[in-house]
């Protein structure tokens, strides 16, 4: 794994990559979560899914938020956090010009960056938001959603509760040919403490079922 720091809207970004060894595999962005809890790239859950997309054979980055670690500037809101996340995946695709499948993954804040962002790049294919604090951020602006995902949930999630999280996600529209999921795990909390293992293994069951379904032709603006 290579540690890096590369250019962003505020400066340096601090973050950590792994570049697959097969020409045109998949690419795989990882969004941590709220830096004003003290979250940043090496929280458990972003490390967790990291590893799951290196051992899959994707190229992967994770990276620390404006004002994490050693990534410069300030929290912004939101606001900063989707550009530093745009020029992250600019510079993932500019060192694998030929892939062919582009994931989004995200944390409670991250995955709220990713859903964001996936509206706006229409070359993400899919994406997995993990504890999305649905009561917290208003989720209207997947309308319709342009890519499948999955979401999932503690169902014990004190932060999000999963009646926010259910609300939220029935709620959401799709652009033909694209579902969004929701699965709840079990006695997990926002934190996913004792069933990281387990959401590890229903995110895998995920990826690894999408990536075997057959690529539906792009829509203008895809590659």
């Amino acid at each position: 794994m290579a540690e890096l720091i590369l250019s962003g809207p505020a400066g340096r970004i601090e973050a950590r990559y792994n570049q697959s060894e097969v020409e045109g595999s998949p690419i795989a962005l990882i969004l941590h979560g709220h830096p004003r809890a003290a979250s940043s790239m090496q929280d458990r859950v972003a490390v967790m899914m990291h590893k799951l997309f290196v051992e899959r054979g994707y190229s992967t980055l994770r990276f620390n938020f404006r004002g994490v670690g050693k990534s410069q500037g300030s929290f912004d809101n939101g606001i900063g956090e989707l550009a530093d996340a745009a020029a992250m995946l600019d510079w993932l695709q500019s060192i694998n010009p030929n892939t062919k499948f582009t994931w989004v993954a995200g944390y409670s804040f991250g995955a709220y960056i990713a859903l964001q962002l996936l509206m706006r790049r229409p070359e993400i294919d899919a994406f997995v938001a993990v504890g999305t604090p649905c009561n917290h951020y208003d989720l209207s602006f997947l309308a319709p959603c342009p890519s499948s995902g999955m979401m999932f949930y503690g169902s014990n999630d004190l932060v999000s509760p999963p009646i926010e999280v259910e609300r939220a996600v029935s709620k959401i529209r799709t652009q033909k040919g694209e579902e969004v999921e929701w699965q709840e795990i079990p006695g997990a909390d926002h934190f996913f403490k004792d069933q990281l293992g387990i959401l590890r293994d229903k995110t895998s069951e995920y990826v690894d079922r999408i990536m075997a379904q057959p690529r539906k032709p792009q829509p203008t603006g895809r590659r």
